[in-house]
């Protein structure tokens, strides 16, 4: 609003400014003093007006039209038939039936003989046993096959293109700069360090053995069983006995110290510059070419071969021991005795039923597919463009004695002068090309 307000004060100051000068001068230096008759032209003049035609020329484009074609393709269904078979099952009924059996029932003696038995102790023998196996070893070989396929070789063409770029020119300059860092001095100091010198001391102790059963014989009670312990086993184990040892270690550190020193610093700022170049640029199009190459593979084979074993195979023989014990014996006395029961029992039978099966079936088709590509065609097509020109033509203004009313006045006034009428008219077929994407420009 208020760039408004200061533009209109201006205005008005300028036009105050000329309205005190034209009245200075009495008003003859001003335009409004000069009548308007005085301004108006007094004879006939030829001036130029635009003429406009409109031109046609033949423009090709290229339209891809669809076309529809037919392929027989083949379709694999699947088809399922219903099978029926007739199937037996074995059915179980439990029946009842009386059954007489006869109970033995026992009746138990106690009495001691004297058995003569042997105990077998084992004897361990090592053995070596051939077991060789053969092993499956595959054989590789490599072998190259040709195959030939087509590949689009591309050929490139070089252009020159001029490239303009602004980059930033590198300019450097040296300052000293004061620069700070730590230094680590190193400082010895002693500490005390406890080091244990002992040594291994082997102890010897008793493991006590397990109790077993063994039979023996009393004067009053007879043989009964009691538990001997079994004489104990020796071991023996190291014992660590400690002797603390203190010793002086010097130890190194490091303190901190702040040094300053005056460095020269390189300091950086970019200049921007304009650089003109000439980049070659590449145009490539592609070239089917046929090319063979080598493919290769690897085949294998399996070889046979033994592999020698030797097991070792400990074997255990057995020495037969003689030894001598008295054995309570319990004799036992059957007595029969007859009962009746009643005994369940399986009937087995067989039951038909039918079970259906659905058998699938593979079926091909052959199926119709209509499928639709594009072909190329030129289609002429009319393009307009204008021609302008520019063309005399005599005005004559109101009042004027100088004949041209008559039609004295030499120039024609609705056609152009002699020499426009020999200029060449220009010919639509070889008036320029333009593209009818792009929009048109007047003259």
């Amino acid at each position: 609003m208020k760039f408004w307000m200061a533009a209109i004060a201006a205005v008005m100051t300028i036009a105050g400014a000329t309205n005190a000068e034209a009245g200075s001068y009495c008003g003859a230096a001003s335009y409004a003093a000069c009548p308007q008759t005085c301004c108006q032209p007094t004879a006939c003049y030829t001036a130029c007006k635009v003429e406009r035609r409109t031109c046609y020329r033949t423009v090709y484009d290229t339209v891809y039209e669809p076309q529809q074609y037919t392929v027989n393709k083949t379709v694999y269904e699947t088809s399922y038939e219903d099978r029926e078979r007739t199937c037996y099952r074995t059915v179980y009924e439990t029946q009842q039936r009386e059954e007489q059996y006869t109970v033995c029932r026992k009746v138990f003696e106690t009495n001691y003989r004297e058995q003569k038995y042997q105990v077998k102790k084992p004897v361990w023998e090592t053995s070596y046993r051939d077991c060789s196996y053969t092993v499956r070893k595959p054989v590789y070989e490599n072998c190259v096959r040709e195959v030939s396929c087509t590949v689009m070789r591309p050929v490139t063409e070089t252009i020159q293109r001029e490239c303009r770029r602004t980059v930033m020119k590198r300019v450097v300059e040296t300052v000293n700069r004061e620069r700070c860092y730590t230094v680590m001095r190193p400082v010895t100091t002693c500490r005390t360090v406890r080091k244990d010198c002992g040594h291994w001391v082997t102890k010897r102790s008793q493991i006590p053995g397990l109790p077993l059963p063994a039979l023996c014989w009393q004067p009053c009670a007879g043989p009964r069983l009691n538990f001997v312990r079994t004489p104990g086993i020796p071991i023996c184990r190291r014992v660590w006995c400690p002797n603390i040892v203190e010793t002086q270690v010097p130890c190194t550190t490091y303190r901190p110290e702040i040094v300053r020193q005056q460095c020269p610093v390189q300091v950086c700022r970019y200049v921007p510059e304009t650089i003109v170049e000439m980049i070659p640029v590449k145009v490539c199009k592609m070239v089917p070419e046929t090319v063979v190459r080598k493919v290769p593979y690897r085949t294998c084979r399996w070889v046979n071969e033994t592999v020698e074993r030797q097991v070792p195979v400990r074997t255990c023989r057995m020495v037969c021991e003689e030894r001598v014990c008295k054995i309570p014996v319990r004799t036992c006395r059957i007595v029969q005795e007859t009962k009746t029961r009643c005994v369940p029992h399986c009937v087995a039978k067989q039951v038909a039923y039918t079970v259906t099966n659905r058998v699938a079936h593979c079926v091909p088709k052959q199926v119709c597919e209509t499928r639709t590509r594009y072909v190329a065609k030129c289609v002429p097509r009319q393009v307009a463009y204008e021609v302008c020109r520019m063309v005399p033509v005599t005005v004559c203004p109101q009042g004027c004695n100088s004949g041209c009313a008559s039609g004295n006045c030499g120039v024609s006034p609705s056609g152009p002068t002699d020499h426009e009428s020999a200029k060449p008219v220009p010919d639509p077929e070889a008036a320029p090309k333009t593209d009818p994407a792009k929009p048109k420009l007047d003259a």
